[in-house]
């Protein structure tokens, strides 16, 4: 049975989950000088999962995708700045290539690397969390699969209805009640019944937050 770690990583803060065959539900936000005593980070793992937070990405087509354009098609979409390091992973379940940059200006992830390891000693690469979103999308049995992270003030989201993908975005949010409303928009603009509809968020949420979502969407779940 595999042994599994996932780590969200935002700025200052992280959530973490353990589970053995499926996801669990996410832990609370917790501070990053919590981390060195978490007993969760004492041990090693025959999965190990890490995602940040950063809204500096751009899914591509993989058919039109160059690896020696990707700094480019990246600033076409985002504002980097010069010393930002662009990199790029495939998604094969969208037949699209994402373009990201982690640079977000924090140093707690390469401390998360560095220390949460798989039972070989190896170290796992950080990937975008929408990276993380977009490869979860095809586990999810619904027709319409709407997956959201919800961190430092903004909304990241996953739409697809079968195998196409609708949206892979994410939007500025200050605070949650300004998040609902963008999604309520995305489905709206995408003619999604929320009465008919799932959403899986993999970040944690309030009591009060949760509710909110249920009185519109046929379930609020985690992913």
């Amino acid at each position: 049975m595999s042994d599994c770690i996932s780590v969200q990583i935002a700025l200052g803060a992280y959530v973490v989950r353990l589970s053995h065959r499926t996801f669990s539900s996410p832990s609370s936000w917790m501070g990053s000088e919590c981390f060195f005593t978490a007993p969760e980070f004492q041990r090693r793992y025959d999965s190990v999962r890490l995602s940040i937070f950063t809204p500096k990405f751009a899914l591509v087509p993989e058919q039109f995708f160059d690896p020696r354009s990707a700094r480019k098609i990246l600033s076409d979409t985002v504002e980097l700045k010069e010393n930002d390091v662009v990199e790029h992973v495939p998604v094969p379940s969208q037949k699209a290539v994402l373009a990201y940059s982690n640079s977000i200006g924090e140093t707690f992830s390469k401390i998360v690397a560095d220390t949460v390891l798989r039972t070989d000693g190896s170290s796992a690469k950080i990937y975008p969390e929408i990276y993380h979103m977009l490869t979860l999308l095809p586990e999810i049995d619904d027709y319409n699969k709407v997956v959201a992270s919800y961190a430092d003030g903004r909304l990241y989201m996953a739409v697809a209805q079968g195998r196409t993908l609708c949206l892979c975005n994410s939007f500025e949010a200050p605070d949650f009640t300004t998040a609902e409303y963008f999604v309520f928009n995305v489905l709206k603009r995408l003619q999604l019944n929320p009465e008919m509809t799932t959403i899986y968020f993999r970040t944690p949420l309030s009591e009060s937050e949760e509710m909110s979502l249920y009185k519109y969407f046929k379930s609020v779940d985690y992913i």
